[in-house]
């Protein structure tokens, strides 16, 4: 059995958000070939990327002060996702940083540390009417190894690899 895993957190079908906010104080793992990430996946029955996804952070392994927030939809997804990034005032897995996205309607905010870096409208969008956000999203976290991003572990990268949870709080409208 291989020490590389994938674990995943998820709310799907116990709580989604509408409108509002998703705020996570986290330490992220960081390390070669790390991909933590914390993102929203649409409810709406449609299959992906049509659903619509939003990354409220990725943090690269090997990047460990950079944080990265992307919005994917119809078209506009994988490396054609829509997005900003901002350096941490620290190593993501050292300290604890709060990370959020606020989702009000036709437009979603990315923060870190209570501070805004990225702002996503309709009209940012090539085809407007491609916008998905207006609908329950519900909540991941994930640890992913490996992959064309991150790259592969090597002998450096811990092993397990944790994501240290502090809170998950979701503010707003939605189903629960």
């Amino acid at each position: 059995m291989s020490p590389w895993t994938s674990a995943r957190l998820t709310t799907e079908g116990k709580v989604a958000l509408s409108r509002g906010r998703a705020e996570i104080r986290v330490k992220l793992p960081t390390g070669t070939g790390l991909l933590p990430a914390i993102w929203m996946l649409g409810d709406n029955g449609v299959e992906w990327p049509g659903q619509g996804q939003l990354d409220i952070c990725e943090v690269v392994g090997a990047e460990p002060r950079t944080v990265y927030g992307t919005a994917h939809g119809p078209t506009y997804f994988n490396e054609n996702g829509i997005g900003g990034s901002t350096a941490l005032p620290g190593d993501a897995s050292q300290d604890f940083h709060v990370y959020a996205v606020d989702k009000q309607p036709h437009r979603v905010t990315w923060y870190v540390g209570g501070r805004p870096y990225f702002t996503l409208t309709p009209s940012r969008l090539s085809r407007p009417q491609d916008w998905v956000f207006e609908q329950d999203l519900h909540l991941m976290l994930n640890v992913a190894v490996g992959g064309d991003w991150p790259g592969p572990p090597d002998g450096s990268t811990p092993s397990p690899a944790t994501m240290t949870v502090d809170y998950v709080r979701l503010y707003g409208e939605g189903r629960a």
